[in-house]
């Protein structure tokens, strides 16, 4: 069963719609659809969630060509994403450093024939694979704070907030999908001009996005105690933008 939300988004004033990713074999479950168009960056998507639809990606239809390396699709040749990477965009010093990082970049292997990114569909919950929350900075403090409720010292780290493209962030920069934690992502520079000019993203794995709903439920966690109280009543009584 899909756990509950609803505190987080009322207690939090989040207003955008989360985002699920689905690795799922039938994408009629899912409709609306849309499908990436020109090879375009898959936030461009952002104003189709917003309406209820999810986007839809297949082995032939993926978008850019950085999803397609990182989704493990059909992609474009390494000497030209180095090339674009570096020569272009200048993301890191040197070509060599640029294709070390592209070589060792990781990917996520689709388990069915089909990836939907859009709105959470309780129906479809043994499909999910990652939860965003589209926040802001002091959304996004209260729930950096929420994911280490559980976390024991020797787990492995609730939150992190590695380099990567923005589509990375939603799913192959974690090292472990079955365990529980979050990224701070949106940190990319060619995927933000598709999002509000306040808006970052909180991914996380379904085991974090259980804990959270777990956490929200317990009266005596931080997202019901005089620090969220005073963030609040310094920010008129809501955390909204």
């Amino acid at each position: 069963m899909a756990p509950d939300s609803g505190i987080i988004l009322e207690r939090l004033s989040i207003d955008e719609p989360v985002i699920g990713m689905y690795d799922a074999p039938d994408p009629a479950r899912f409709e609306p659809l849309v499908g990436p168009k020109n090879r375009e960056c898959i936030f461009a998507s952002y104003n189709a969630w917003s309406n209820g639809r999810t986007l839809h990606l297949t082995r032939e239809q993926y978008g850019c060509f950085g999803s397609g390396h990182v989704l493990g699709l059909p992609r474009r040749p390494r000497e030209e994403m180095v090339q674009f990477l570096w020569g272009e965009e200048g993301l890191r010093a040197t070509p060599e450093l640029m294709g070390a990082w592209w070589d060792t970049a990781p990917q996520y292997h689709l388990r069915n024939d089909h990836l939907l990114i859009g709105p959470l569909r309780d129906d479809q919950y043994e499909f999910l694979r990652t939860v965003t929350f589209l926040v802001n900075a002091d959304q996004l403090s209260v729930l950096a704070t929420g994911a280490g409720y559980y976390s024991q010292p020797d787990d492995i780290p609730p939150v992190i907030a590695p380099f990567g493209s923005g589509c990375m962030m939603l799913v192959s920069l974690f090292a472990d999908l079955d365990a529980p934690q979050a990224i701070i992502g949106a940190t990319d520079q060619a995927m933000r001009k598709y999002l509000k000019p306040w808006m970052m993203a909180f991914t996380v794995t379904r085991p974090m996005y259980e804990r959270l709903c777990d956490w929200a439920a317990d009266k005596r966690s931080s997202l019901h105690t005089g620090f969220l109280e005073g963030l609040i009543k310094a920010r008129g009584g809501s955390l909204r933008c």
